[in-house]
């Protein structure tokens, strides 16, 4: 690999953030296309609404899926940046595979939980309808047979960003979002599958990225190590380093999905099936804003690393202060966005029952409030992981998200289902407002002067 290229140590700094960026950027607009294309062709079929419904609830899980995923992801993404910074690329490397293994023995055993306990899985949710529940239980044993795929991709992500290379990754899943696209039509509608239709197109993509991923690691000229391998021992001491720097991470992803959860079986058990496909519908269409905000997230990650690891204060404090100005201008447009244009996003996925373009567009203005404090959350979040702590922004977001299920209750008895809403934009603010403190902080204990590395 092109060491200068790559370097996130030298060079204009934005321009070096929109390198490692815009590709997470790209390949997040392609995982989150992936879940769009299921409900949009899932959303033409004759019982749209359970099967959007089916999909999104069974999603609670592939988001749950993302807590031990993080083991591998956070690992890979840390280790190799702030070993590369440091020019030391047997370490870099080595905490490439180990993250990668671990990875992948985590996707086993989690995709072996889905498909065996499916059932009381979906019955934790509160479904109270025999068709979403039983399409909701397919939905979830089909997926379950890709979840190593996806631990594995995630880690072998982490080690491209980690390197300043994500292109790989974005060429990878838009090759992996080609499959979808053809088999959804296909298996959905043309063999009248429906919810199974999208999970069997969902794993094969899976699949054809996960090869890609591999085959990059392995013979591609701008792979970061000569001598990458999945097989292998796990060293002891990098296995403590990456549990330190990937549990509160992997808490927060968990926190956030489970308590997630709770607020969907409030929606499922207070206002039923419909308010259930507005909200899994409406998270997605949201997840503009999570696509960039992500993606700068990432890249202020990597770039922080390799820069920690150089001893490069002030350009860490630079590359802190750009990211965040440029989250805020994306944030606006999204709000506008979502204020002005939601109604329209929403009608490409739903508009049966009529009632439902109506809710689906108050949904996502409510939501709209947010988006600067999610800026703030980016920016701070991708820092801080980058010098490897990853503890305080994990605890903002568990805070936030337990707080979260109270804030939609006590919303929900004033406003009814928007207070629902109400509470989810509010309990975000808060974790945003509250890491833009901590992070502020933290940045005065940096030293004044930059250090040399040998």
């Amino acid at each position: 690999m092109s060491v200068d290229k790559h370097d996130l140590t030298r060079g204009n700094i934005l321009g070096k953030l929109l390198q490692v960026a815009v590709p997470i950027m790209g390949t997040s607009f392609m995982q989150m296309t992936y879940n769009l294309t299921d409900m949009f062709w899932l959303g033409r079929t004759e019982q749209a609404v359970v099967a959007v419904a089916a999909s999104g609830l069974a999603g609670m899980y592939l988001w749950l899926s993302a807590a031990p995923m993080m083991f591998g992801r956070m690992g890979s993404e840390i280790g190799t940046s702030q070993n590369l910074g440091r020019r030391d690329m047997e370490t870099a490397q080595g905490y490439a595979q180990d993250s990668a293994r671990i990875a992948l023995l985590l996707g086993i055993l989690y995709g072996i939980i889905l498909i065996v306990f499916a059932a009381p899985l979906v019955l934790l949710l509160q479904v109270s309808d025999r068709t979403v529940f039983e399409n909701t239980c397919v939905y979830l044993r089909i997926v379950g047979l890709g979840i190593p795929f996806t631990y594995l991709s995630a880690a072998i992500t982490g080690m491209f960003n980690g390197a300043g290379n994500s292109r790989l990754s974005f060429r990878a899943n838009a090759i992996g979002l080609i499959v979808n696209m053809i088999l959804d039509p296909i298996m959905i509608l043309v063999c009248g599958w429906n919810v199974t239709g999208a999970a069997i197109a969902t794993v094969i993509a899976q699949a054809v990225v996960c090869l890609l991923f591999l085959l990059f690691a392995k013979y591609h000229p701008n792979k970061p190590f000569e001598r990458f391998r999945i097989l292998g021992r796990i060293d002891a001491a990098r296995m403590k380093q990456i549990v330190k720097w990937s549990f509160p991470v992997a808490a927060e992803s968990g926190a956030f999905t489970l308590l997630a959860m709770v607020v969907t079986g409030m929606v499922s058990a207070w206002y039923g099936e419909t308010a259930v496909a507005v909200q899994r519908v409406g998270s997605q269409i949201e997840s503009l804003s999570w696509l960039i905000g992500g993606g700068f997230s990432s890249a202020v990650t990597a770039f922080t690393g390799q820069n920690y690891g150089a001893r490069k204060w002030e350009r860490i404090r630079r590359g802190y202060r750009i990211s965040l100005t440029s989250l805020m201008v994306w944030e606006g447009f999204v709000t506008l966005v979502l204020i002005f244009g939601g109604r329209f996003l929403f009608s490409l996925f739903l508009r049966e029952p009529p009632e439902i373009l109506d809710m689906g567009t108050t949904y996502l203005r409510i939501l709209a409030l947010c988006q600067f404090p999610m800026a703030l959350e980016g920016s701070c979040a991708g820092a801080f992981r980058g010098m490897g702590q990853t503890l305080p922004p994990s605890l903002c977001s568990i805070a936030s998200n337990i707080i979260r299920p109270f804030l939609c209750w006590l919303f929900s008895r004033w406003m009814g289902l928007n207070g629902l809403w109400m509470g989810i934009t509010v309990s975000a603010t808060l974790r945003g407002i509250f890491m833009f403190i901590w992070f502020t902080l933290n940045l005065r204990n940096l030293p004044r002067f930059d250090e040399t590395v040998g």
